[in-house]
């Protein structure tokens, strides 16, 4: 009996441990999800406002009866919960289900990114020092093409004189973003989704809310020329880098495109393996 008793309580506690790992794993991807986010604020303010809330109606309503009617409505209250999760998280999860419907893990990179990393920091490096305004996007595994509405298609060869000439001062096109898809320029003159403005540095105007706007939707990689100071900064994931020195830029692109599709290569190589049919057996069969 006592082995029985000790097995069953092995097995509970096992059963616990599992619970616990799972709970942990979801907790940690939710946070780093929306870590850099707006979202981030709003579920720690969340969670400590419920823990503290259901401890005090726990401890109200155990200690005495006449919080009962009190202790109801909160437990009702939290039928609702998936309900405001949605509509407080809306953007996130946009964002979220965005990515995940675009990105085709089974087809490499529709360009070869490092080649441009020389031609745009040559670029940058002549709109930094005149402190021209830019905004160039490298689009890579997850398309933006629904933002492309509305831009002027050039369908060029990458050069550090067309970029200089985009983002020279008058020009038509200078205002707003250029797009290099699929290892060409594709056009000029694109909107870009603005991020919130209250987290970001009262230096940092438009063409900074623009970047963090579209790598929150995408995994695009985004190099930014400010006009007050001619400071050159990436965004990527949500997030803005601090000033890069003009002489670094083309390692920093060139370290960011190789890591991009690295990580690209090594998904692809381990699902293809995963469903390639086992060549062994082909062959033992044939001879």
């Amino acid at each position: 009996m006592p082995p029985i008793l000790d097995g069953t309580r092995f097995a509970d506690a096992l059963v616990v441990f599992i619970e616990l790992v799972v709970i942990w794993l979801v907790v940690y991807a939710v946070f780093r999800f929306l870590r850099g986010t707006r979202g981030a604020g709003v579920i720690k303010g969340f969670f400590l406002l419920t823990v503290a809330v259901a401890l005090l109606v726990r401890v109200l309503g155990d200690a005495t009866d006449s919080f009962q009617r009190l202790r109801f409505l909160f437990d009702r209250a939290f039928n609702l919960l998936a309900i405001l999760l949605i509509v407080v998280f809306q953007p996130e999860i946009r964002a979220a289900f965005s990515r995940i419907g675009r990105t085709n893990l089974f087809r490499r990179p529709r360009a070869q990114f490092l080649v441009l990393a020389s031609e745009i920091a040559e670029a940058t490096d002549f709109l930094s020092k005149n402190r021209f305004g830019a905004l160039i996007v490298i689009e890579r595994r997850i398309g933006i093409g629904d933002l492309l509405t509305g831009g002027v298609e050039l369908d060029a060869k990458p050069s550090a004189a067309l970029i200089q000439s985009v983002f020279w001062p008058n020009s038509p096109l200078h205002d707003l973003a250029l797009v290099i898809r699929g290892g060409r320029i594709w056009g000029a003159g694109v909107q870009l989704p603005l991020a919130d403005s209250s987290d970001l540095p009262a230096e940092l105007g438009s063409r900074h809310r623009a970047a963090l706007g579209v790598t929150e939707e995408s995994d695009c990689l985004v190099i930014i020329v400010s006009e007050e100071t001619g400071a050159i900064r990436i965004a990527e994931g949500g997030t803005l880098s601090s000033p890069i020195a003009r002489a670094d830029v083309a390692d920093e692109l060139d370290c960011r495109l190789k890591q991009s599709t690295a990580v690209v290569d090594d998904v692809v190589a381990g699902a293809r393996a995963a469903i390639r049919p086992r060549e062994g057996g082909s062959i033992g069969g044939s001879a």
